[in-house]
């Protein structure tokens, strides 16, 4: 499929602050920060000066909210997909794949939703399996590739949802020159992530346990609103208490689609957002997430994860192997998954590496796997142009939204991927941790991100969740049961923002919500 695009290519974006050029000028001039701008995954061909000259005119933020912005349809460039009708919305390959690619993508769909089993199997392939693990497949978290959900009553399984651990810890050796590090430690029984599953003879972690206190909103307009708070619990601890200083922080699946789009957003492009100190006064302090690669060895911008603890797709993927069900890579080698020191017994349990296999998945597998998750489509927007689609997207502007949400980046001109090679995207997410204030905290920090801050969610096919995950569950623990109880949740530097959705007339509001549907 032609690209009828135009060529596009800046470092300047919606909300670009002095302060956050000021911001990406430190980067640049220290050695030890510079890491962040530091891109070794991907290979990037320089955008030109006709490119960066014509990339302020593609994104400068719209005047006339009439009219859709041009492209404004094509969620991810050339890479978009049609919206289909049906729960594998979510499950398409990139728009521009090149054919001889798909079996690539479809071999990779292969592993991500391969159920794996214990060892020793005669099934060499898939054995590996925990002993201590949350899901037995990727697939079965992020179920359609799309959104998971907290437990529906006691007969509910809460696979696509778990708790993460740690406990207060020195500031590692190797992060020291990162600023603003938060030292943390695992749990020293527990680890960092707690399975509530186990092979026969190994016992679950634990069960998750959740209760919830109900609150009434009062709108403008008289309509009333009734937000759910979670209180959790680690339940059925298999392997004696917790640390008594244990910070628990619970995570749904995320949805998967266009992930090597933020991927191949510039790194410099993302910093030019970030205004720690709100230089600028309009009480957003967007930060980065400075985190360790593990595959790179050096201190790289996080993007992935909700609290954007990962660098890269690769390495989100290896780490979700590992935590989630078990299984070791070249990244994370261990063959026991999770499991610490303090379970010996799952240490010396039988895995799935002592075969023909290094790892119980390889360097290929992995590759294949991380190709996959790079290439889930985002779908086409829908009823761009209906008025009151484009009266909720004024509104989005006008009430600051656009502040953390920013509509739109153009990607990394690659060599090696044409997919993601530089396309005009529309995520509405500008990857920086933004502090939402004490109702959605989990005062557990992750890197530089701390208990009250949180990653910028892409809100791109926000609209297609009921179609796909079957539920309007959102938020980091899916506690808002409709996009509305979302953004009543926002506090902290969002706090002004749901202030003014709160005041807004109902119609506005309603116009608003269904802007977000269009997504």
């Amino acid at each position: 499929m032609a690209h009828t695009h135009p060529p596009l290519g800046s470092s300047t974006h919606y909300g670009m602050s002095k302060a956050g050029i000021s911001l990406l000028a430190l980067f640049i001039g220290s050695a030890a920060s510079a890491a962040p701008l530091d891109e070794p995954h991907l290979n990037i061909v320089p955008r030109t000066a006709d490119e960066q000259a014509r990339i302020e005119t593609v994104l400068a933020p719209p005047e006339d909210f009439s009219k859709p912005q041009a492209f404004e349809q094509m969620s991810a460039g050339a890479a978009t997909v049609r919206a289909r009708k049906n729960a594998d919305a979510f499950s398409q390959p990139s728009g521009n794949i090149a054919f001889e690619d798909e079996l690539d993508f479809k071999v990779g769909n292969g592993l991500f939703r391969k159920v794996w089993v214990s060892a020793p199997s005669s099934t060499l392939a898939s054995d590996g399996l925990g002993p201590l693990y949350n899901a037995r497949s990727c697939q079965r978290c992020h179920i359609k590739d799309g959104r998971g959900h907290p437990p529906e009553g006691p007969d509910d399984t809460s696979i696509s949802m778990f708790l993460r651990v740690s406990i207060p810890g020195d500031v590692p050796e190797h992060t020291a020159q990162i600023e603003d590090y938060i030292g943390t430690a695992p749990d020293p029984v527990y680890g960092t992530q707690l399975q509530d599953f186990g092979l026969a003879g190994h016992p679950a972690e634990y069960s998750l346990g959740i209760t919830y206190e109900e609150t009434k909103v009062a709108l403008s307009g008289g309509e009333t609103v009734t937000l759910r708070k979670p209180v959790y619990s680690a339940d059925s601890l298999g392997y004696g208490p917790l640390h008594p200083d244990a910070m628990l922080s619970p995570r749904i699946a995320p949805q998967m689609i266009g992930l090597g789009l933020l991927e191949a957003i510039p790194a410099a492009d993302i910093l030019a957002h970030a205004d720690p100190s709100d230089e600028d006064g309009d009480g957003i302090s967007g930060r980065p997430n400075i985190v360790w690669s593990v595959e790179f060895q050096r201190p790289m911008l996080g993007r992935f994860g909700l609290k954007a603890g990962a660098p890269t797709v690769r390495e989100q993927s290896a780490g979700a192997f590992a935590g989630d069900i078990g299984i070791s890579s070249p990244l994370f080698p261990s063959p026991w998954g999770e499991c610490t020191e303090a379970q010996a017994d799952c240490r010396a349990a039988p895995h799935g590496d002592g075969d023909a296999r290094e790892f119980e998945v390889d360097d290929v597998g992995l590759d294949l796997v991380t190709f996959y998750s790079r290439n889930l489509a985002v779908p086409m927007r829908r009823d761009v142009s209906d008025p009151t689609v484009l009266r909720g997207k004024e509104m989005f502007h006008t009430t600051g939204c656009v502040s953390c949400h920013t509509p739109a980046f153009v990607t990394h001109r690659l060599e090696d991927q044409p997919e993601q090679s530089f396309q005009l995207i529309w995520p509405y997410t500008d990857l920086l941790l933004h502090d939402m204030g004490e109702g959605l905290a989990d005062n557990r920090p992750e890197a530089r991100a701390t208990g009250r801050e949180w990653r910028t969610p892409p809100l791109w096919g926000i609209g297609l969740t009921e179609l796909v995950s079957g539920h309007t569950y959102f938020l980091h623990d899916g506690r808002a049961r409709s996009l509305l109880e979302a953004i009543l949740w926002h506090g902290g530097e969002a706090e002004a923002h749901r202030d003014a959705v709160i005041g807004m007339g109902p119609e506005d509001r309603a116009a608003l919500i269904r802007f977000l549907e269009s997504l």
